[in-house]
């Protein structure tokens, strides 16, 4: 298998190839170190943000194919000496400044006195204090203003307690006794949240407490502004955030102003969100411009709970005790580190007599296991799906971690059930994959491992040829096939010897039901009308090239529809019973072993199919350098011709033309038929020309926004867009009345008539679709 390991950066990508499933973590940094010249006691390693250590494999951390391991690089350390000598130089600099520094830090702590003891935080609530001019910087201590929360990018109601220099400035600046305003630190206190105590910000996010109110007419597109507007709930009351107006609109009866909420420095934004409080939209002041804020006129903001409204004569869960919801005793409440919610001492259980110590306290309900917990040093603890693994109690040092068979789909095949029987739409005799995850994720044959595909009460969808058996004769268009069983494969064994006799359960008798006779699990039995048996989907893989010529050099080929004459017991070579089945080929496309099915492979441009991220390694036969023989070298020059076959130009490759997918007279009649859909069919159609691969264009085009399969009784809408009846039921049920796809309004009763020549059309493309939606 193969992974990515990616820079936190994004801007360095490579692939891991060759590793397994037990490749040690400290195995995959010697690898990471070749591609990305970093050693190895550098590399931080993170996997869906668990950090991954040495001595585990990455089958511990469950990475899978073609997942992205991100890949921290640690600084490098600074030599002692480089050490010693900086530690040195900071000595000296400190004894030459010595008594000027204590000086200034003396003055800092005498300055700082003198402001901290300046009543702060009580504007609101009387009257309002004296400014005092610090001598730098647009504002003053005791002044009004808005001070902007870094977490959320919201502007809250503050006052100025202090202002400080950041002590970041060169020596010059540090002289002028007005330094820069990004120079500057503002110590604010939120007026709402006096608990926060004192917070420093820079200038860029402090400015003059808003006081004006933009009129309707006043509001222009473009402007920015400062609005109320909640995230999570538009429709109530929330935060105030700067905002740009987008677009406003007005009617006889309504006013809507839309704008682009700002959420922060980051350039995060929300697009298009409509304002509620169309009289609260407040002017930007400028910095330094003195705010003349009258006591007592802050802002609304939204209530602290949303649940009870901040109604003190409600009992709330949710504000107050998550067990009782009584508003009493805050001093004896404990807040949960990780959900945020109140709890009485006392009404826990067991009770708490007091607080306790601890810095992190967490609730009953977030606190971990102590027995779970991986403690630092402590090894990861091995996984209970792990533990039970066959792999977990094996002697055997086989590697079994470099196969494709346990990767995991990454998607699946929809077009129809997994209880079809025939082949599957769109995909020719002939058609090769590299691995069999891949004919799986293609529907042909849906097990990653198993031989036979079925259900021990309907039948068998399709099976591999792969060699597993000793017994199995394969002779192209009809070949005997061994059923399933009588092997012992503990310890994680994919093979092994016939071990005892088979019985007719399971696969074995899934597959028997496709012969046209009933079921005979002591005799067996043969059919005098062989073809009117179900069909079986036949894949022939690479691993039984041993034992017969019929099977793929690489990969694994579909080989069409086959039929179940006879099954019979028998004596294997191994002694033991097994079950035998002979199945003849009954399909109307020619076999891929033949002339003409290779003819119709190259006209339908089939090639072998590789996973997504997967790249084919290059074939390098041609470039190894080898010892030049007398006889060898004379070939060589025999080969390389003359100088003028050397001037001329190479020959391109050929392109072969694929051959151009046919229509039946009854789907043209259909398609002419679907007049609503006109436009879609005329884009499907320019797709024609790429054979097979029209299905797949057909199958993206009336593709249901809802449940992301073909369209099942679609309903046309008026706005040209098709969605499955089942789900825009299940959208007027939810009182959605508008179209998934645009969202234009098809109003309460909207009649939905099945676009019937859609669907018929549909069902001829995917034959068996509709089964089980």
């Amino acid at each position: 298998m193969w992974i990515q390991v990616r820079t936190m950066d994004g801007k360095e990508t490579h692939r891991v190839d060759s590793l397994s499933k037990l490749t040690k973590v400290d195995e995959l940094r010697l690898k990471i170190m070749e591609l990305f010249n970093v050693e190895p006691e550098r590399q931080r390693l993170f996997y869906r943000g668990k950090q991954m250590e040495d001595g585990h494999t990455i089958f511990d951390y469950n990475v899978g194919l073609n997942d992205i391991v991100q890949l921290l690089v640690r600084q490098k350390m600074p030599s002692a000496e480089g050490v010693k000598t900086k530690d040195k130089e900071a000595e000296l600099s400190d004894s030459d400044s010595g008594c000027g520094s204590t000086q200034s830090e003396s003055d800092k702590n005498s300055t700082h006195g003198e402001v901290e003891a300046q009543p702060a935080g009580t504007s609101a609530q009387t009257s309002s204090p004296e400014l005092i001019d610090p001598g730098f910087g647009f504002y003053k201590i005791n002044e009004l203003v808005d001070a902007k929360d870094l977490n959320m990018g919201a502007w809250f109601e503050a006052q100025i307690v202090n202002v400080t220099k950041t002590g970041k400035t060169s020596e010059g600046a540090a002289a002028d006794p007005k330094p820069a305003e990004e120079d500057i630190l503002y110590h604010v206190k939120y007026e709402d949240y006096p608990e926060n105590g004192v917070i420093q910000l820079l200038a860029k996010d402090v400015r003059p407490r808003a006081r004006t109110v933009y009129q309707w007419h006043q509001i222009e597109p473009g402007m920015v502004v400062m609005v109320n507007y909640n995230p999570d709930d538009p429709k109530e009351r929330g935060y105030w955030y700067d905002a740009e107006i987008q677009r406003k609109r007005e009617t006889r009866t309504i006013r809507e102003v839309y704008a682009k909420i700002i959420l922060g420095d980051a350039g995060d934004s929300l697009n298009d969100c409509q304002i509620k409080f169309l009289t609260e939209i407040y002017k930007i002041e400028e910095p330094g411009c003195l705010s003349d804020t009258p006591a007592g006129s802050e802002r609304s903001n939204g209530p602290e709970c949303k649940h009870c409204k901040d109604d003190l004569s409600k009992n709330c869960r949710w504000c107050n005790c998550h067990i009782c919801g009584i508003k009493q005793d805050p001093d004896k409440q404990l807040l949960c580190d990780e959900c945020d919610m109140a709890y009485h001492i006392y009404c826990l259980d067991p009770p708490l007599t007091s607080i306790p110590e601890d810095e992190d306290w967490y609730c009953p309900g977030c606190r971990n296991d102590a027995s779970e917990v991986v403690l630092a040093g402590e090894k990861l603890k091995e996984s209970k799906k792990k533990a039970k693994m066959a792999s977990a109690s094996s002697s055997s040092q086989r590697d079994w971690g470099k196969g494709m068979a346990c990767v995991g789909r990454t998607k699946q095949c929809t077009i129809v059930p997994s209880n079809h029987y025939g082949p599957i739409p769109g995909v020719p005799v002939g058609s090769l994959w590299k691995f069999r995850v891949q004919v799986s994720e293609a529907g042909v044959h849906r097990p990653h491992v198993a031989g036979i595909h079925g259900r021990s009460n309907d039948g068998a969808y399709s099976l591999v040829l792969a060699g597993g058996y000793e017994d199995d004769v394969d002779d192209g268009n009809e070949f005997t096939y061994t059923g399933s069983g009588g092997r012992d494969l503990s310890g994680n064994k994919r093979t092994a010897e016939q071990s005892c006799d088979q019985t007719l359960t399971h696969m074995n008798r899934a597959l028997a039901l496709n012969c046209n006779v009933p079921v005979n699990d002591k005799r067996g039995a043969e059919s005098k009308n062989w073809k009117e048996g179900k069909p079986v989907r036949v894949v022939r893989s690479c691993k039984g090239r041993k034992h017969s010529k019929y099977c793929p050099e690489e990969g694994n080929r579909y080989d069409g529809i086959y039929k179940v004459v006879k099954y019979w017991p028998d004596k294997g070579k191994s002694g033991f019973l097994v079950w035998r089945y002979l199945l003849k080929r009954d399909d109307d496309e020619p076999a891929p072993w033949t002339r003409d099915g290779k003819e119709r492979i190259k006209k339908l441009g089939l090639v072998m199919q590789y996973p997504a991220g997967y790249q084919k390694e290059k074939e390098n036969k041609n470039e190894v350098e080898e010892e030049p023989t007398p006889t060898k070298t004379k070939r060589k020059r025999k080969s390389q011709g003359s100088e003028s076959a050397k001037s001329s130009p190479a020959k391109s490759p050929k392109k072969i033309k694929v051959e151009v997918y046919k229509l039946s007279q009854e789907q043209k009649s259909l398609i002419k038929n679907d007049k609503q859909n006109k436009k879609l069919w005329d884009e499907a159609m320019e797709s024609l020309s790429l054979g097979p691969k029209f299905l797949s264009k057909v199958e993206e085009v009336f593709l249901c926004i809802c449940c992301q399969e073909v369209v099942f009784q679609p309903i046309t809408t008026e706005c040209q867009h098709n969605v499955c009846k089942e789900c825009l039921q299940r959208s007027f049920k939810a009182e959605v009345y508008t179209c998934p796809a645009c969202r234009h309004d098809l109003g309460k009763n909207y009649s939905m008539t099945v676009n019937k020549c859609l669907q018929d059309v549909l069902s001829q493309f995917f034959p068996g679709y509709n089964n089980g939606r």
